[in-house]
């Protein structure tokens, strides 16, 4: 990889670069901050730009999964037709836009700064789209050489559909992805099925003014708390060790006391623990 790369030419690294810097605004309650970045993704990757074509071109590269080399070698042809149809003038001039209202409207010393996973990875793949594009003047052992690790890394991905991928058309796929971001941060580990459908609610109600959405997410929460009661009920019937006994005496107070009052992340992280806790109890039973 040269040393030159420009990270702030990589349409991939800076798009995760500005969801970083919105979910660090949320976690600090910084909601100004946080509209104002998801404004300027907004604007800048709106379909139909050359952004938002060469963004998903990109994204289909770095987050796609297929069974064997073939496979994505077939991928990286159609990648290759798709990026040469670009107008490379034109998405120069809207990278050099975006570049600039986020470095004049956001006037953030860290943005560039942030963590970024894969960076490697989403270096290569930009290099690669930029090649493509080069004609005769392309270095030839390069773009060979990184066509080829993009093969492998389609090929070796494990990949897991995440809360972006698994929104309706009422909510911003950016906003829940963010939450979901935002709440792993504070819970580690991987969801089950119905701890990202209790995200997913989480992320819809926080993003709408709706108070019949309101009130059907406390109607949700108020069933997980009962099924939770319930099941610790039913085991507590069929337990004879004192031992265990007291243990759900214990359990079933904390839900009483705890399981109520505000929705906020800490409250939405109880949840996913009694989730997982009623999953537990239905196996063991």
């Amino acid at each position: 990889m040269p040393k030159s790369h420009n990270k702030k030419r990589n349409v991939g690294i800076v798009y995760e670069l500005l969801l970083r810097r919105i979910s660090e605004s949320l976690v600090a309650n910084d909601k100004k901050s946080a509209q104002q970045t998801l404004d300027i993704i907004s604007r800048r990757f709106k379909k139909g730009t050359e952004l938002y074509k060469e963004f998903r071109l990109f994204r289909a590269l770095a987050k796609s999964s297929v069974s064997d080399t073939t496979i994505a070698a077939a991928i990286l042809t159609e990648a290759k037709q798709a990026a040469r149809r670009t107008s490379i003038s034109l998405l120069e001039k809207e990278k050099s836009d975006l570049i600039r209202e986020m470095n004049y409207s956001l006037k953030d010393s860290m943005l560039y700064r942030r963590y970024v996973p894969d960076y490697t990875m989403l270096a290569t793949i930009q290099t690669l789209l930029n090649d493509w594009r080069e004609g005769d003047t392309v270095d030839i052992e390069r773009m060979a050489l990184y066509e080829s690790r993009v093969i492998n890394h389609l090929a070796s991905q494990k990949y897991i559909p995440d809360l972006e991928e698994e929104t309706d058309s009422d909510v911003d796929a950016l906003v829940v992805k963010i939450m979901s971001e935002k709440i792993n941060k504070k819970y580690t580990g991987r969801f089950n099925n119905d701890q990202r459908d209790l995200l997913r609610s989480y992320a819809f109600t926080t993003t709408s003014e709706s108070t019949t959405k309101l009130d059907d997410f406390r109607k949700t929460l108020e069933n997980i708390k009962e099924k939770s009661l319930n099941l610790l009920e039913n085991l507590e019937n069929k337990n004879d060790n004192k031992f265990i006994s007291k243990k759900i005496g214990s359990v079933r107070e904390k839900i009483l006391v705890e399981m109520s009052g505000e929705i906020s992340d800490k409250s939405i992280g109880r949840y996913l623990t009694l989730i997982d806790l009623c999953k537990q109890i239905e196996e063991s039973v």
